[in-house]
Order: structure tokens, then sequence, then C-alpha cells
């Protein structure tokens, strides 16, 4: 078959599957003008569908950005901030400048404070070698923090273009219908201005004559949870409303199960403290003994210790251990990426994680 390009986003056209790059129906091939339904959605209803791509492929693009002048707002989500990072994306950047806008941020406890994580996350960018300008907390879903965050971004970028990078899951497209429908003067300034280019996944949306927003797909981080997980699934441990926060008080050799996709075991400690547990309200979490952990999780899991549910249990990985001795007399989180964490009040303590193979757990300071 003749290779097709979006006439969009220059994307190379296919078939197969909605989520990658490129997709158009087989019906939208007989059209004179073949554009991806990405593109599609944007044209004709103002609406950005994120999509995903693999690593290497999103990093191979990134050098384009770094070519160009412009101003580079990485999307992240609270929930899970280092397992939304962009791994290398300091290499690509240039001397662009970078504004960080943490998403989700209607999902903290409202006890938390905002400006110590704003801080935090500073110090996280520049774990993964990068120094931002700003950070905006936000939510796409109840509107907090995003009309400030769209004045500032106008205010910033000094007439430029701006690059919205994130992985997926984050929020991003979220992100950028809400500035799409709130941000620009003329309501319909993308479907009477159509976008040209040749930006191999690309989307640049017009803000003025001269600059545009460009959407870049979202990259895969594959040692988040959530790519183990069956949309069920998925909908039961991705959290909708603000997080309630649960607290097991603990003794050494007591197990928790974070459903059946985690486990959490005191493997040392002087004595009985509280570790708060921070999940979506619809995941259970279930307290035993460690001796009888093994037999229940053999006997129970996709039962008691649910989700992984019957859809995800098929291709369900083993759980790998990893064990952490926590030293420092400040809270620590303990990190499951994509899914959660479990605040450990005080240093002293040996702590072992089980996550499927390939997830990755977090040892980071407080956040709450």
């Amino acid at each position: 078959m003749e290779e097709l390009y979006c006439q969009g986003c220059g994307a190379k056209i296919q078939t197969e599957d909605e989520n990658k790059v490129g997709y158009a129906p087989k019906s939208a091939l007989q059209r004179e003008e073949i554009v991806c339904k990405r593109c599609f959605r944007l044209k004709h209803y103002n609406e950005v569908q994120d999509v995903d791509m693999t690593a290497d492929d999103f990093l191979n693009m990134l050098h384009d950005i770094g070519q160009r002048d412009g101003l580079i707002v990485k999307v992240v989500d609270l929930f899970d901030v280092h397992g939304s990072f962009i791994q290398g994306l300091n290499n690509f950047v240039g001397h662009n400048p970078i504004v960080l806008v943490g998403n989700k941020v209607d999902l903290l406890p409202k006890s938390t404070n905002l400006n110590k994580v704003k801080n935090w996350m500073r110090r996280v960018a520049k774990d993964f070698g990068l120094q931002v300008k700003e950070v905006f907390l936000v939510s796409a879903v109840d509107g907090s923090g995003m009309d400030k965050t769209a004045f500032e971004l106008e205010r910033l970028r000094e007439g430029k273009d701006i690059f919205v990078v994130g992985s997926t899951n984050v929020g991003k497209s979220t992100l950028i219908n809400y500035f799409i429908q709130n941000s620009t003067d003329e309501k319909d300034v993308i479907t009477t201005s159509y976008f040209p280019g040749t930006t191999l996944g690309f989307i640049e949306i017009p803000l003025d004559d001269r600059s545009d927003m460009i959407d870049t797909p979202g990259i895969i981080n594959h040692h988040q949870m959530s790519h183990y997980l069956s949309k069920n699934d998925l909908k039961i441990v991705t959290p909708k409303k603000e997080i309630k926060p649960k607290v097991f008080q603990l003794n050494q050799g007591q197990t928790l199960f974070i459903g059946g996709l985690a486990r959490f075991d005191i493997e040392q400690a002087s004595e009985k403290i509280g570790y708060v547990c921070y999940f979506s309200n619809d995941l259970s979490i279930h307290r035993t003994k460690q001796e009888k952990a093994d037999q229940l999780y053999k006997e129970h899991l996709g039962e008691l210790l649910s989700p992984p549910t019957n859809d995800t249990l098929d291709n369900w990985p083993e759980l790998v251990k990893e064990t952490f001795r926590i030293t420092s007399n400040n809270k620590t989180d303990v990190v499951f990426s994509g899914l959660g964490w479990i605040t450990v009040p005080k240093g002293g303590v040996t702590i072992s994680a089980y996550v499927p193979k390939g997830v990755r757990v977090i040892i980071r300071e407080a956040i709450i």
C-alpha cells in the first residue's frame, strides 16, 4: 500500500492502533484530504486527543524542539511526579526556558502545603537535570489554577511558541483543551485556520499570527503501574477526587496489601507507628501478618486482594521485592509508580516493597 501522511501533523497514516500516532479509520483513506484522527478531532471539534509514543520515538522528535525558539511546558501528574517525568528531556530543550505544571492538584488533601509542594517539585526537576523558570499547580478537571497559569504562560512565552510535553495519563490534552477554549480570542480559531506542516506527530495550534501552541504525543513510561492494568482496573486505581489518607498502626512483621497490586512489609521496627496511605479512595487495603502474606496472596489474588481482576490477571507478572532502610528522621514517602504512596513517619525502620516486575518503587522526602 502507498505510504500516506497526515496533512495536519505529518505523521505516517496507519489504521491498526488508534492509540498510536497517525491513526485514521480505513474509511478516511478515501477522502481527498487525509488527516489522522487526532488532527480531525482538533480541526472539527477543537479537541486535542493524547496518543502514545515509545520513549525512543519521542526523544527522536525532541531534537526539533531544541533547534526552535519557544517556551517548554512540562506537565506532570502530582499523584505520580517521578513516574511521569520524561528521562533525558534536559538533553533536547536547548536554551529554551522550561515551566513545570503539576496537574491533578484537586487530588491532594486540602491540608497540603502547596508552596512546599512547588519547592519540592523544583528539586525533583533539578534531579532530572532541569532548571525550571516557574512551577504551577493546576487541575484540568475543576479548573483550579488554570486561569492564572494561562495568564503567566502568555507572559512568559514573550510572543514565542509553546511546546507542551508530558507522559501519558498526566492530563496534558485536557490542559491544552482548556487553553484552547479559554485563551484564544476567537472560539473557532482552530477550525478556521488549519495548520500546515510536516511536524511528524506534533500538532501546531495557532495562538496568534506568528506563534503556536505545539502539542506533542504522550510518552509511555513503562515503569508505571497503569501499563499492567485493564481499563476497568485502571478506573479503580486512578483517583477521581480528593484523596482521603488511611492510617495503619503497624508493628514489625506486619504487611499491607494494596489491593493485590502491591505489598508493603515492615521488616524491622522498634515500635508500633502509624503509616499513612495515599491511594485511590476506591482501592482497598488489607492488613495481615507477614508470615501469612504469601499464602494469602496465592489463595485470594483477584478476589479479596483485587484489583487485579480477571481482565488483568491473564497477563499479571510476578511481584518482585525491594528492601529499603529508612534512616531519615523526617517523614519519607515510599512511592509505587503510577499507584500512590505510603508515608513512613520517622526513621529507624526497614521496609520491603513488592510490585510487578518492571514497576518502579521510589523513596523520597514526604510531600505532605
